[in-house]
């Protein structure tokens, strides 16, 4: 791959974020379901009911957004955000009320 391939303006990360019911047992169910799906596909937990992964590229999103969408519960809100590498490093995190150091982005060779 070339550099330009490898620009942290191409290379991308999704975040699906979600809000499942979970009142009914059918429903607790489909939640952990989905949980297990996106952990299957390689997504990593940020947070509860926020999960992130890395990606080569926008076709590369655009395929997990569609395999996400296969996969959806029936009820509940799912939301999937999309950011270049040069945009997540500017993710500023906090834990509790000291600043964290930003995030590791994962090494070029990672890809392959």
């Amino acid at each position: 791959m070339s550099a330009t391939q490898l620009s942290a303006y191409r290379l991308m990360w999704i975040f699906v974020m979600f809000d499942l019911p979970v009142t009914t047992k059918a429903q607790a169910r489909a939640a952990t379901k989905f949980r297990e799906y996106l952990l299957d596909e390689g997504f990593e937990k940020s947070q509860f009911s926020v999960y992130a992964r890395f990606c080569n590229g926008k076709e590369n999103v655009e395929a997990y957004q569609r395999r996400i969408e296969a996969h959806l519960p029936d009820k509940g809100d799912v939301h999937i955000l999309c950011f270049t590498d040069r945009q997540y490093e500017n993710i500023v995190r906090f834990s509790g009320q000291r600043r964290r150091r930003t995030r590791k982005n994962p090494d070029q060779l990672a890809l392959f």
